[in-house]
């Protein structure tokens, strides 16, 4: 090579290795410092892509853990108020059970049966004051087999989402919760309304002029003015040919204003009907007739609630199992989250010092490069 001074090659070749080996240390300091293998783009695309994806669904599932323990909580706010309406259900038992012996005289009665009442009012109460969040939960408002969550509160079971997509195997289920007042639990206080009977039975509810007018014309049920008392139930598809299985009800309203039911089974047969209007049990123990018959209603309405906290107690087990399942989840998906993303140490810090040596030796020998053009003046002196 000759010996030139217009150009030091030798400093430029030293220069452009101190620029690579100094962006490759600059480039493990980075790494080092966030504990990211992956810091930009540049770093692995693909592997963006695949670690923003599940850290999303991580930020989802953690708050989907969230959401059920609010759940739980809510579940457990009605089941704390169902337990105070058992309080009032076992002393109503009790005054009843007083009643119905003979040796109370009538104004006795009278002063049993204004507990009594009392009592059932204040179990109405506690079901329409219970809430969570703005969300009544014992009122029936909860009581409804569909869902509509297309306003700003929803109406109907309500949703619990948990999952980080929409699909309904996998990442939400509903809560339904029954109605708790007196007169839906069967004690009386008013005429039972359509959703109150929805909620206390398992039955399959059809609209009144496909049901009930097919009875009386076919199966010989009594003739009544077929008119919907209550439009607010949804109504499932009847075909008077073709019944599937189960039992069936819907509702009617006759020429007097009463409001019906009417039962049918699985052949399309007429199994009876009910007036609502005077549905309610033994709303009194002034005599020990309606006393002893309370005992029976009581007995019912305990089982009815036994079975809204039931339902509470197998959703709430549930959703705690849900949790479990979730944080698993999570932490397996942080896991492997961990593995596209985070830097191993241990082989940075090697290339680190690998890097940092070739550094330093570039920058030695482009000390030297600078140095040596001037071996060219001594041949000029």
């Amino acid at each position: 090579m000759s010996l030139i001074i217009n150009h030091n090659l030798m400093a430029q070749s030293a220069a452009r290795n101190l620029s690579t080996s100094y962006a490759a240390l600059s480039d493990s300091t980075r790494k080092l410092s966030s504990g990211l293998r992956i810091t930009t783009a540049a770093d692995d695309a693909a592997g963006l892509a695949v670690r923003e994806l599940m850290r999303a669904d991580i930020a989802s599932l953690n708050q989907g853990v969230r959401n059920a323990n609010d759940a739980i909580s809510l579940i457990q706010t009605a089941d704390g108020a169902l337990g105070v309406i058992d309080e009032k259900l076992i002393r109503m038992k009790e005054l009843a059970e007083q009643a119905a012996t003979g040796t109370y005289t009538s104004d006795q009665r009278i002063i049993i049966d204004s507990e009594y009442q009392a009592m059932a009012k204040e179990i109405t109460r506690i079901a329409n004051a219970t809430d969570f969040n703005g969300i009544y939960l014992l009122n029936g408002n909860l009581s409804s087999s569909t869902h509509d969550g297309s306003g700003l509160v929803s109406t109907g079971k309500l949703k619990v989402h948990f999952g980080p997509a929409n699909d309904s195997a996998e990442d939400y289920y509903y809560i339904q919760i029954g109605c708790a007042t007196a007169s839906a639990l069967g004690l009386g206080g008013g005429p039972v309304t359509e959703a109150e009977y929805v909620s206390q039975n398992n039955l399959h509810y059809v609209t009144t002029t496909t049901l009930a007018a097919d009875l009386a014309l076919t199966h010989g049920a009594p003739s009544f003015l077929y008119t919907d008392f209550d439009q607010a139930q949804t109504e499932n598809t009847y075909n008077s040919t073709n019944y599937p299985g189960g039992r069936y009800f819907s509702f009617a309203q006759d020429n007097s204003g009463n409001q019906w039911v009417w039962w049918a089974d699985g052949g399309g047969n007429y199994l009876g009907s009910e007036n609502l209007s005077q549905r309610g049990g033994a709303s009194s123990i002034s005599t020990q007739e309606l006393a002893q018959q309370a005992l029976v209603t009581v007995r019912n309405a305990i089982v009815s609630k036994d079975i809204i906290r039931a339902n509470l107690g197998a959703l709430q087990n549930r959703l705690e199992n849900t949790i479990s399942n979730l944080e698993i989840q999570a932490e397996n998906l942080q896991a492997a989250e961990s593995q596209i993303s985070d830097v191993d140490v241990a082989t940075e810090m090697t290339e680190f010092v690998r890097r940092q040596i070739l550094t330093q030796a570039a920058v030695a020998m482009l000390s030297q490069a600078n140095s040596l053009p001037q071996m060219a003046l001594q041949l000029m002196g």
